[in-house]
């Protein structure tokens, strides 16, 4: 068993769908900014040149053009346990910083006893600010999107596998107007290690998992489409944030 069948195993995998994708060519226009100003002191801000990108999606919401830590669209930057934000060398439940060493010993976001120390609950399921990479890392007006937006983004885009300097990725395109953002296939970490770079993508939203606390919403992707599912909030993964 492969470190992605054991995750998906542990994440109680739910696939939403595969869409079928159309080429496009890859451009980058001049977008509104959002806030460049940090949550708090000690983090990196956003990139002086990263842009808020309006993708003419029901919402509104606007895409940002980078992933938190890097500084072209096509970088990988930084990976975060879900609610963590903060970087490190191990990506474990030992070193998980809403449990108390193991993964049925939740302190934050738990919404079944069997999985909270001491049976604690908070029926918390969305990220607080304090615990967003997105706005902690980036400033107050950024944030992690939540499942239900990776899901209109997934529905109200075209996406194209392709590169970019040569990267892989998608190309995430709107139907709407010629604005359009890439998604790079930076793989996630586990334990020590980085696995899937070049060729699958894991980005967190903001949201609990429906069915197990351990695990949060994510979009997981590769060359043969893009899926929801449950990813054991331990890993570290991309984050991509939003702009209201």
């Amino acid at each position: 068993m492969n470190m992605r069948t054991k995750l998906i195993s542990l994440s109680i995998v739910l696939l939403m769908g595969v869409s079928a994708w159309a080429q496009k060519p890859i451009t980058f226009p001049i977008y509104d900014n959002c806030s460049k100003n940090g949550y708090q002191a000690g983090y990196v801000p956003a990139p002086a040149d990263v842009q808020a990108v309006d993708l003419g999606l029901p919402s509104g919401l606007k895409w940002a053009s980078y992933n938190i830590g890097a500084t072209t669209p096509e970088g990988y930057g930084n990976y975060y346990a879900w609610g963590e934000t903060e970087t490190k060398a191990d990506y474990s439940w030992a070193t998980y910083k809403h449990n108390n060493g193991a993964y049925n010993k939740l302190t934050k976001y738990c919404t079944n006893t069997s999985y909270g120390d001491n049976c604690f609950t908070d029926d918390k399921t969305t990220l607080e600010p304090e615990d967003d990479a997105a706005t902690v890392n980036w400033g107050e007006e950024w944030r992690m999107p939540t499942d239900a937006e990776w899901t209109e983004l997934r529905e109200q885009c075209t996406w194209t596998w392709t590169t970019l300097n040569g990267v892989y990725g998608y190309q995430v395109a709107s139907k709407v107007n010629s604005n359009s953002i890439f998604l790079p296939a930076a793989g996630y970490r586990y334990g020590t290690g980085l696995d899937g770079a070049g060729s699958l993508g894991d980005y967190w939203s903001s949201s609990l998992g429906a069915d197990s606390p351990i695990c949060a919403w994510s979009v997981y992707f590769g060359s043969g489409g893009v899926y929801g599912y449950g990813s054991g909030r331990l890993v570290g993964q991309s984050v991509r944030p939003v702009c209201p």
